[in-house]
């Protein structure tokens, strides 16, 4: 498996922006999809954006759809989650993810073998 960690996360304003970032080692990266998920108090693990091994498929929640954008740079075996005009609602724990499977359609956390420790986002209203 992938070993997995998060940096980035914190406390913003509503309407700021964090970037997430998410090293990856152990395998070789490019031969995983990589996903971030947030859990917040009391729900459930909920996806959030999937990128493809090259960077040229990407899938998103559609509450963060034209707010969020997952990236990777394969040479440094990083991925990234840009969140800009966060919003309360926002806030949560956020994962980091890997699987080698990609695939269109509604992504869950069984999709994903290798997980991170999270990093908490806190938007304040």
């Amino acid at each position: 498996q992938v070993q997995l960690v998060e940096s980035g996360g914190g406390l913003v304003q509503h309407g700021g922006s964090l970037r997430l970032s998410c090293a990856a080692s152990g395998r070789p990266f490019n031969k995983y999809v990589m996903g971030w998920f947030r859990q917040a108090p009391g729900k459930e693990r909920e996806f959030v954006a999937a990128i493809s091994w090259n960077g040229y498929s990407t899938d998103y929640l559609d509450s963060v759809k034209g707010r969020f954008t997952i990236s990777r740079d394969n040479a440094k075996n990083q991925v990234y989650l840009q969140m800009n005009s966060l919003k309360p609602e926002d806030t949560a724990v956020y994962y980091c993810a890997a699987t080698q499977s990609w695939h269109s359609g509604h992504w869950g956390p069984a999709d994903f073998g290798s997980w991170g420790q999270g990093t908490q986002v806190t938007v304040s209203s």
